[in-house]
This record gives structure tokens, C-alpha cells and sequence, in this order.
């Protein structure tokens, strides 16, 4: 029996993955080379089902008990599901996080550097890294400090970590693309292909300017409670 809830997430995904490919065009870029990241944060395991079963394949949860009581059991049912870890972590959750999830988006200072690559030596398995950089500097955000940010890869390479990018969260209410354009930077000159950025706002925006993984929450889900 057919998910009344299916036509609606089908629609949502397809609105979503044309925006996407219309912004990659405008780039010159491949829409294959943007991952589309559903961020099912609060999302009931039932309301993340109909997106499953329309086809998507990539998720991003903000808290790690939170997905650890309603993953296993959907990637059980469905194999090939990639779950990402896009909120903040602390140090003492690393083995936690890096047994759950296949991407970690929030690698901000030394302290959970160090903590994952305890893990990641321990459980024998290595999620793709993301660093957090502040890139507003704004003191209420998590991030490090963007003059932080070539130490910090350079404790995280001496670490082993599996770098894959860089990661930000840009201020509120203020136009993105200066914000977007300054992590892209930072990328290049670091040597870094990814840039998860953007999010149901500003997303197009994102991919316009090189992001490879954009969050997006509310779009696909609708409105949270």
C-alpha cells in the first residue's frame, strides 16, 4: 500500500532537484556533483519514509542520540541510505558519531579532532570530515575562528582525518553570497574539493558558487512544528 505522504515528498524532491540543476547550469557545473542533503532534524521516522521511498538517498540529522534512535532501523530497511552529522558534536559522543553517520559536517577544534581520530581508529572506519568554519565571525556560532582555520587543518591532516571540506553557516538575514564566496576561497587555497553550504533559503545561491553538499530542511519536509 502506497504512502498518501509519497506524491507530496515526490513533488518536494523534484521542486527541489530542478532548482539545483537550473542553479548548476548557470554555473557551468554538473547537477550529479551536488548532494542533496535532507535535513530530517525532529523529523519522525514516518515523515522521513516518503522521502526514502521516492528516491532519496541522503540524510542529515543535528544531534547524535536523536539519530541513534531512529536510523538504524530505516537503514535497515533500506540499504544504501547515507546519514550525515550536521550539528554541533561534542568530544565525548566522537565514537558515537562515528559509528552512525558516514559524513561529519561540524569539526571545529583541536579538542574533537583529537577525539575523532581515536574513534575513527578504533572502530576502523573513517566518515568524511567537514570543518565548521565561523564565517561571520559571529561569538554566538560554532565554527572555528576563520584565522583559525589553517591551523586547524593542519591538525586535523596530522591526524589522519579524512578532510573533505569546508562547512559554514552564514549570519542571518543578510545577503549569503559574499559569505559563500569567502568559504569557496578558503577552500581552494587549503586544497579542498567540498563545500557543504546552503540551506532551504539560499541553496541555489550556494550551488551558483560551488557548494557539492547543500542542507535542506524545510523545503522538503515543510514547516516545522
Amino acid at each position: 500500500m502506497t504512502d498518501p505522504e509519497q506524491p507530496l515528498a515526490a513533488q518536494r524532491l523534484a521542486d527541489i532537484q530542478t532548482a539545483i540543476a537550473r542553479a548548476a547550469k548557470l554555473a557551468g557545473r554538473a547537477p550529479a556533483d551536488i548532494s542533496l542533503i535532507a535535513v530530517s532534524k525532529t523529523q519522525p521516522a514516518d515523515a522521513i519514509a516518503p522521502l526514502i521511498a521516492v528516491g532519496q538517498r541522503v540524510f542529515g540529522e543535528n544531534r547524535v542520540q536523536e539519530a541513534a534512535d531512529k536510523w538504524p532501523a530505516l537503514k535497515e530497511a533500506t540499504p544504501g541510505l547515507a546519514l550525515h552529522l550536521i550539528g554541533q558534536l561534542q568530544s565525548n559522543k566522537a565514537e558515537a558519531a562515528v559509528a552512525l553517520f558516514d559524513a561529519i559536517h561540524s569539526v571545529d577544534r583541536l579538542s574533537l579532532v583529537t577525539a575523532l581520530a581515536r574513534a575513527m581508529d578504533k572502530a576502523g572506519r573513517r566518515p568524511a570530515c567537514f570543518v565548521q568554519v565561523n564565517i561571520g565571525d559571529e561569538a554566538q556560532k560554532g565554527g572555528v575562528a576563520t584565522a583559525d582555520l589553517p591551523a586547524l587543518l593542519a591538525e586535523a591532516r596530522a591526524a589522519a582525518l579524512p578532510v573533505a571540506g569546508l562547512m559554514c553557516l552564514p549570519p542571518a538575514a543578510v545577503e549569503p553570497a559574499p559569505y559563500f564566496a569567502l568559504l569557496a576561497k578558503m577552500a581552494r587555497d587549503h586544497g579542498l574539493p567540498g563545500l557543504s553550504m546552503g540551506m532551504s533559503g539560499d541553496f541555489e545561491t550556494a550551488v551558483t558558487i560551488g557548494a557539492t553538499h547543500v542542507r535542506v530542511g524545510t523545503a522538503l519536509f515543510g514547516p516545522r512544528a
